[in-house]
């Protein structure tokens, strides 16, 4: 238990029904009239939906312990990714639910963050940006401006993406994680 007080950055609150709920951001407000209170951004841990929630200055708020450890991805079991912790070679086999949108970039020895709450596994976070490379895409036509100058690649991860027209196969770019989006490419 803390009290809305003590709110940080980063904390995890279970609220409604033992859903957890991380705090983006935090403002203490103490009106000219009236008591003071506590306007929070806060986010779905598993869902990852954004709401405004306002509590009363000084008011418990159950909070949640979430262990975030380092892990680098071994390989695929099935439905199951196998992750690996560095420090104690210890292996954890996640869900492809529980890895979301990640599975699009991960490839064998890349690292993550996985975040766990009393055993159970929340979610696999992937740094901003990675290095992948381009699997294939077709040749850019030079004039073909009708789609904006991108074209699709599937990248190694068999994801695919939009990338710009001077792109070839074969060669490594940067990738972010959390959009998708092309960001450049990565000399060699």
């Amino acid at each position: 238990m803390a009290s809305t007080n003590d709110l940080k950055n980063g904390m995890v609150l279970k609220l409604e029904g033992g859903q957890l709920w991380s705090v983006v951001e935090f403002q203490h407000v103490k009106p000219g009239k009236g008591p003071a209170f506590v306007r929070t951004k806060l986010k779905n841990v598993l869902s990852g939906k954004v709401v405004d929630k306002t509590f009363n200055a000084g008011v418990k708020v159950d909070t949640a312990t979430v262990d975030r450890r380092d892990m680098q991805f071994s390989y695929m079991d099935g439905d199951y990714f196998v992750f690996m912790d560095m420090k104690d070679y210890d292996q954890l086999m996640i869900d492809r639910k529980a890895v979301g949108d990640a599975a699009n970039f991960l490839i064998e020895g890349f690292e993550a963050t996985v975040a766990t709450h009393e055993g159970e596994v929340l979610y696999v976070e992937l740094p901003a940006a990675v290095e992948l490379v381009i699997e294939h895409t077709d040749p850019g036509v030079q004039g073909d401006r009708s789609t904006g100058g991108t074209k699709p690649a599937k990248l190694e991860t068999g994801y695919e993406i939009q990338v710009p027209l001077f792109v070839t196969t074969g060669e490594k770019i940067k990738v972010d994680t959390r959009t998708g989006d092309y960001l450049g490419r990565v000399s060699s």
